[in-house]
């Protein structure tokens, strides 16, 4: 009988152990009454006491909040229309659409940043959190664009045709076949926006303006004067905040894929 190879089970654990030792190490300290992350000083809460006492922190998580709620739904609705339209129909307008689409994917940050600083300097516009909010449009809507326009690739149009047939008007068609069909493609590229918004420092950085921090501008600030524990617990809320999401995610994501 051939022996099983240990090899997968050793690279495996080596990824998993690359990837989650960090973490792990992270929420440790994040509990850790000593300032210096090698000495272990005994199991304390006063770090997380510090972060709900930190104005600065609490305001830049809500700024945070509010970017990444409007970004998402103005993103989630745009980019759900420009995938439905380049998806559904072929012109040579559409493949126009099509490219300033992907520019987003493909264009460094940096230089979507500058741009975005640029335009609102010329327009003699504020900087402030609609600056932010405008940049962070800016790229998710390709984000979702893409990913609803991945789930064309099964889409069955003659369901389209059938509703035309009876009667169906165009905003029926979108919200009783498009919208229901669609969802989980929709719901994806909502959570990828999500993502993409929540850790966004770049493109932040140049449009944000004076008490416009969002939490990774903040983050940055505190790093570059040393880096305080406070950090290891405000990161220890986001693991969280993030695994309850995914959790959320997969169970409604299940539920639309079986109503399919």
């Amino acid at each position: 009988m051939k022996k099983k190879s240990v090899l997968p089970v050793l690279i495996l654990a080596g990824i998993v152990i690359f990837f989650y030792l960090p973490l792990v190490v992270l929420v440790v300290n994040s509990f850790n009454a000593s300032r210096v992350s090698s000495v272990w000083g005994g199991f304390s809460l006063k770090w997380y006491e510090r972060l709900f006492s930190d104005q600065n922190l609490l305001r830049s998580v809500k700024n945070t909040v509010l970017v990444t709620g409007i970004s998402v739904l103005c993103s989630t609705v745009l980019g759900s229309l420009a995938g439905i339209s380049i998806a559904r129909f072929k012109s040579r307008l559409q493949k126009v659409h099509s490219v300033f689409i992907a520019l987003p994917l493909i264009m460094p940050d940096i230089l979507i940043g500058i741009s975005l600083l640029l335009f609102f300097i010329s327009f003699r516009i504020r900087l402030s959190l609609l600056t932010i909010i405008i940049g962070h449009i800016t790229f998710c809507v390709s984000y979702v664009a893409s990913t609803v326009q991945a789930r064309f690739q099964n889409f069955d149009f003659s369901l389209i045709e059938a509703a035309q047939d009876l009667g169906a008007g165009k905003g029926q068609i979108l919200w009783k076949i498009y919208l229901p069909l669609l969802a989980p493609g929709i719901l994806s590229g909502a959570m990828l926006a999500m993502t993409l918004s929540l850790d966004d420092f770049i493109i932040s950085f140049f449009t944000a303006g004076p008490g416009a921090s969002t939490l990774p501008i903040q983050i940055y600030s505190m790093i570059r004067h040393g880096s305080p524990p406070v950090i290891n617990a405000l990161s220890t809320l986001f693991i969280a905040f993030t695994f309850i999401v995914l959790l959320f995610y997969q169970r409604i994501s299940r539920r639309l894929n079986n109503e399919n």
